[in-house]
């Protein structure tokens, strides 16, 4: 049973909800990074998402890029991001680390020789943001043969047939969009939000997580009602932007315990 399932099946049992923040490694850099992962789990996370940056992404807001040029500054790259899974593994085998990014890099190292290194450090899942489902053959059938898990992003644009064809894919868990736009952007509208993980869950049988526009205790309490997790990333990351070297890390302990204590009331 892959780290991922089993997480989600024991949060289940106890009546609890997945919280996923995302960071992007090598922001302000990779020492800090593998103390924030350290940070995060102490602190109530259940699953890491670790970007991996990259110098022209899609889907990310102005937060996220500015993140990603500071770590791409400090000389972060794919095979660093690996290295860093590594050494989290030297102390921690129990929490699952999913990567996230875009093809480029990984098409740059090969597709074979990303996922051999992945399964090597310790990596549970794997979300390319711009490999779409008939595209990610290549990657999902390397990921597949390694046991990591295929993790894909569903929009409110998503067609249901579109839906369906992740969900023969997709493992772990899926990502649900909640906004149109870049990470960050706009206010949620819950009853849609409802709905469409509604419409998810008849197709995909892996849990659904959801994020973008989670900005604070309240939101991400009303949003685990309707999902199996929250996803939370930019608002996270402006806490690391913001603080000093100094405050970062209780900066962030505090941030994401107020987020996990809002997601546990019922």
């Amino acid at each position: 049973m892959s780290r991922i399932k089993k997480k989600f099946e024991e949060l289940n049992v106890n009546g609890r909800k997945a919280l996923i923040p995302f960071i992007t490694a090598g922001d302000p850099d990779l020492s800090i990074t593998l103390k924030l992962m350290f940070a995060l789990v102490d602190s109530g996370s259940d699953i890491i998402e670790l970007g991996i940056p990259f110098s022209d992404p899609i889907a990310d807001g102005p937060t996220i890029q500015r993140a990603s040029e500071r770590a791409l500054a400090g000389g972060t790259s794919l095979s660093k991001v690996l290295d860093l899974v590594k050494n989290f593994r030297e102390s921690d085998q129990e929490t699952p680390v999913v990567l996230m990014g875009y093809a480029n890099p990984i098409e740059a190292l090969g597709v074979d020789s990303f996922v051999n290194r992945a399964a090597e450090v310790g990596v549970d899942g794997v979300l390319v943001v711009d490999y779409p489902p008939e595209e990610s053959g290549a990657l999902n059938a390397a990921l597949k043969e390694n046991h990591i898990d295929s993790i894909f992003l569903l929009a409110p644009t998503t067609l249901e047939s579109r839906v369906a064809d992740v969900a023969l894919l997709a493992t772990g868990y899926v990502y649900y969009v909640s906004l149109k736009g870049v990470t960050g952007a706009g206010h949620l509208d819950l009853d849609d939000v409802a709905s469409r993980v509604e419409q998810i869950k008849n197709h995909v049988n892996v849990p659904v997580g959801v994020g973008f526009g989670i900005r604070d205790g309240d939101t991400a309490r009303a949003v685990a009602k309707l999902s199996d997790a929250v996803v939370i990333g930019s608002r996270l990351v402006e806490e690391i932007e913001k603080s000093d070297l100094k405050t970062i890390i209780p900066n962030v302990e505090n941030f994401i315990k107020s987020i996990r204590s809002a997601i546990d009331q019922k």
